[in-house]
């Protein structure tokens, strides 16, 4: 297998038939040995996290397969902590989508004197931002994407119709084990015409409460994998 390319938590390498392999890594984002999935550099590694982590994007990949929603999701090997996926061409350099049920974080940052901490968003409200860290991540509309040449109006509208559809299957099976998703995010990317959702849904990527109090990542991934 050819390496294509290596990242903080996961490499990524090519097979044969033209699909990608993901190898999760035990490597976590964080700083002075503290997990922080909001962190752009690897401070610790947790035995078994790239194991578990996987075991849990298998989860939710399932249930969108099931749901009928297209996904760079092929096959997955848990013990080798590895994922076969489709290739995928990402939008621009990275595009990051956020799916939020619930007004906190930076929305309320930005928008705080129009909007209270914790206010239900009804229906989902869902944003874009490019992957760039030396930029602090900038908001982009789709209208801007169109404008950049990233990507088409009809493409962004089908990103955000997959978001919402697949924030609410995450959000119902959290609920069926007593936690609320706040907020989520994902990545899509390009393949043979369609835009599919591309990555993995993991812990690190989502804000989740049980009983009003926030859940360190780490410990979502334990309500998840072990039901």
């Amino acid at each position: 297998m050819e390496k294509i390319y290596e990242g903080k938590t996961k490499n990524v390498y090519k097979l044969d038939n033209g699909n990608v392999m993901l190898k999760f890594k035990d490597d976590c984002t964080g700083k002075d040995g503290v997990f922080d999935p909001g962190e752009n550099s690897v401070g610790l590694t947790i035995e078994g996290i790239g194991k578990a982590n996987l075991k849990s994007s298998i989860h939710y990949f399932e249930l969108l397969k099931k749901a009928g929603i297209k996904t760079h999701y092929v096959s997955a090997n848990i013990d080798d902590a590895t994922m076969e996926v489709l290739p995928a061409t990402v939008f621009g350099h990275g595009l990051e989508v956020i799916c939020r049920l619930v007004a906190t974080g930076s929305f309320i940052r930005r928008y705080g004197e129009y909007i209270e901490d914790g206010t239900v968003l009804e229906g989902g409200y869902v944003e874009c931002t490019f992957k760039n860290d030396e930029k602090g991540d900038p908001l982009v509309t789709g209208e801007g994407l169109a404008a950049l040449g990233i990507m088409t109006p009809a493409m962004f509208e089908s990103m955000k119709e997959q978001t919402l559809k697949i924030t609410k299957i995450v959000a119902d099976d959290l609920k069926s084990i007593g936690l609320d998703l706040w907020d989520i995010k994902f990545e899509f990317g390009y393949n043979n015409g369609e835009v599919i959702l591309i990555d993995e849904i993991a812990s690190g990527n989502m804000r989740v409460y049980k009983d009003g109090v926030i859940v360190d990542p780490v410990e979502l991934t334990k309500y998840i994998n072990e039901r």
